[in-house]
């Protein structure tokens, strides 16, 4: 019996590896981490630090990977004003807040 065990986590494990190489997973994640190079410092101008980066996380969290991958073709240049407001747009949703209040900031200005 225990080595019917063992190789289901070992099965467990190969899936888990499989999945985790998903070239659309790899994408994704690539794609986020490239919106979160926009998003932050939009998110800094108001909020300091650690309260900006979790305010990155949440709206991000709150975007389609559609709008993700809109606000990824901002990279490396100052996010322009449509930018920041589909930034703030994002911000609004009851995802975004509802995730701010659970991680202590603050909704944003204006």
């Amino acid at each position: 019996m225990p080595v019917c065990r063992f190789n289901l986590g070992v099965a467990l494990l190969a899936v888990s590896v499989t999945a985790a190489c998903d070239p659309q997973v790899l994408a994704d994640k690539a794609m986020r981490r490239t919106a979160e190079t926009v998003v932050r410092p939009v998110m800094a101008r108001e909020l300091p630090g650690n309260v900006a980066e979790a305010a990155t996380q949440c709206v991000l969290d709150a975007a389609s990977p559609e709008e993700t991958r809109a606000l990824a073709r901002d990279v490396g240049v100052e996010a322009g004003t449509l930018t920041v407001q589909n930034i703030r747009n994002l911000a609004t949703r009851p995802t975004a807040t509802a995730c701010f209040a659970r991680n202590g900031v603050p909704p944003l200005k204006g």
